[in-house]
């Protein structure tokens, strides 16, 4: 799924591309990004899912489908920079190709801001 070195395991982590970075909200997701030209490993990518969204399958499986959605995108991010997606209660019920496509907007929306320039769909979608 996600390369392990780019996953995001410490709370400060989290902490710090929630509080000090920047979000783009969707209804299924809201993404947190915080850009950290200084350092120079590779992006760490967290997940934020809720008992709202439901049980601890459910809850696992928008994990894993996200997981698998950012496998292809973490590529696409600057190095060093924090991640955080964190699902809200209707990314349960969601479809893949509905969540890819919030995902896409949102990262787009980031990643603009950022002046990254636009990205392009790694769906396949024009």
């Amino acid at each position: 799924m996600l390369p392990s070195a780019s996953r995001m395991r410490r709370g400060e982590d989290f902490a710090d591309a929630i509080r000090r970075g920047r979000r783009a909200g969707r209804p299924t997701l809201v993404v947190h990004f915080n850009a950290h030209e200084e350092a120079g490993g590779p992006p760490l990518v967290g997940f934020v899912v809720s008992k709202a969204v439901g049980g601890a399958v459910v809850r696992n499986r928008v994990k894993r489908r996200l997981r698998h959605l950012m496998r292809s995108r973490v590529e696409s991010l600057p190095r060093g920079s924090l991640l955080v997606v964190r699902a809200n209660p209707p990314a349960a019920s969601a479809r893949s190709e509905h969540l890819a496509a919030e995902l896409d907007v949102a990262l787009d929306r980031l990643l603009r801001r950022r002046g990254s320039g636009p990205r392009t769909p790694t769906d396949g979608r024009s």
